[in-house]
């Protein structure tokens, strides 16, 4: 029985890089994988890039397309073998649930890739409905830079000051957000400035 897995974790984990990894794995084997990464995500369109300099080309989504529609025509065509999913904090509720309807009704496993939280502390909807829904959670660890274990993510301001309001959704990298333990979240959060 195929299974919805989540990989979850702070920026700068691996995520991409571990997809990128899973997807060579089964091109290696001869099997055929989806790889959709989202239109929000603008800073490499058509393509899932990862911060060590992999890439691959990827199928673009937005919060209007039909998962389960798409893998189905995908399908139609050649067999699938993995549907992969980066930046998957940006899924919708639906979206979330065709993901599961993938691995219930066609039987092809589905591996979501995302942060868990964003800059406030707070679940992104993917995210929220990957916990609640998945089979398999799996945590990437990163580390702060005290060297704990770092579960939270600062918005940094032009100034590189921490933010502690503006949009859920901006896209930047390290350079706009950096990855901190709990206690250095709640530090930089109370000592965060207005946008």
């Amino acid at each position: 029985m195929a299974k919805l897995y989540f990989y979850y974790s702070a920026m700068n984990a691996g995520k991409s890089t571990a997809l990128l990894q899973s997807s060579h794995n089964y091109r290696e084997r001869g099997m055929r994988s989806l790889v959709l990464t989202p239109r929000l995500d603008t800073r490499g369109a058509g393509k899932v890039t990862s911060r060590i300099g992999l890439e691959s080309s990827a199928t673009v989504f937005d919060a209007a397309t039909d998962l389960l529609a798409l893998t189905r025509t995908e399908h139609a065509t050649g067999p699938i073998h993995c549907v992969l999913v980066d930046e998957a904090q940006f899924l919708t509720r639906t979206q979330v649930f065709q993901l599961g309807e993938i691995a219930d009704q066609l039987g092809i496993p589905v591996l979501a890739y995302g942060l868990r939280t964003d800059f406030r502390g707070n679940l992104f909807e993917g995210s929220q409905h990957l916990l609640a829904w998945a089979d398999n959670l799996i945590e990437l660890k990163t580390i702060c830079h005290c060297g704990r274990k770092a579960t939270m993510v600062v918005r940094l301001g032009l100034d590189g000051r921490p933010l502690n309001e503006g949009a859920q959704i901006e896209i930047g990298g390290n350079e706009r957000y950096t990855s901190v333990c709990r206690r250095h979240f709640k530090e930089s959060f109370a000592g965060a400035v207005a946008q």
